[in-house]
């Protein structure tokens, strides 16, 4: 199983971005899916999440901005991005519980990052 992110980039404050991650490879199904951060010098933080269900939970620190989806026909997790802030900068990470085969357990993937820049 694979994780592919994209969609980051340089953004001024205030701005939008959209990010997408697509699961591939041996999947019978996907409980939860996430995205997560890290910033120079933190540790990994969770941003948002979204159970296969359509339930969401969120940072405090993104409450209100930032907005988590997934669609489940495409295997792939959305983060849209509004009103970003330059304390926002970070490698953005895509996580899914993902269960091979059907008597199988679900096991956490990560996509490589992709890098999110808003200048002030």
């Amino acid at each position: 199983v694979q994780l592919q992110a994209s969609g980051g980039g340089l953004v001024q404050a205030g701005g939008s971005l959209r990010l997408s991650c697509a699961a591939s490879g041996s999947i019978f199904s996907i409980n939860n899916m996430a995205w997560y951060r890290q910033a120079p010098g933190k540790q990994r933080e969770l941003v948002a999440a979204i159970t296969s269900g359509g339930g969401t939970n969120y940072a405090d620190s993104v409450k209100g901005r930032f907005t988590i989806s997934r669609d489940n026909a495409k295997n792939s997790v959305y983060l849209q991005m509004n009103s970003l802030k330059p304390e926002d900068t970070a490698v953005y990470y895509c996580n899914a519980d993902v269960r091979s085969r059907i008597h199988s357990g679900p096991v956490g993937y990560w996509g490589q990052g992709t890098l999110v820049t808003v200048s002030s």
